[in-house]
């Protein structure tokens, strides 16, 4: 598969943890998908808290950003305002700050994938009332 992926959490805590229930489906994916799969900060922090334990996760997590394999390319002070709309807009669902950069990562590279398990991005828009495209089991 070709084109731009952004990842969320739940696809890279699956694919780093075997005893996670979708780490059959993430690992088939990222065998498809072309490296990089971008992403943000705020997602990074998130995959890392959740791959604590085992010990093996967050140094597995940070080898593949250092091989590649995955590229921070959102820096959110130059989004902030979008960010917070978007915050304020699905405060309800409750949005996160991640999912906000995401949601605001597939508005700027429109052609993109958004590779998730989180049903909430079957919910976000972009760019008003566009659906997000999604890889999601």
């Amino acid at each position: 598969m070709t084109g731009t992926t952004v990842v969320d959490t739940g696809p890279l805590v699956a694919f780093l943890n075997r005893g996670d229930a979708h780490h059959a489906w993430a690992r088939a994916q990222m065998e498809r998908l072309e490296p990089p799969l971008i992403t943000c900060e705020a997602v990074l922090a998130e995959a890392c808290h959740h791959q604590r334990r085992p010990p093996e996760g967050v140094p597995a997590l940070l080898e593949m950003v250092d091989r590649g394999l995955i590229s921070v390319a959102f820096r959110l002070d130059e989004h902030v305002r979008r960010v917070r709309e978007l915050l304020r807009r699905y405060a309800d669902v409750p949005m996160s700050l991640a999912d906000a950069c995401l949601v605001r990562m597939s508005e700027v590279a429109p052609g993109a994938l958004l590779f998730t398990l989180d049903g909430d991005f079957r919910v976000y828009r972009r760019l008003g009332r566009q659906t997000i495209p999604l890889i999601i089991p």
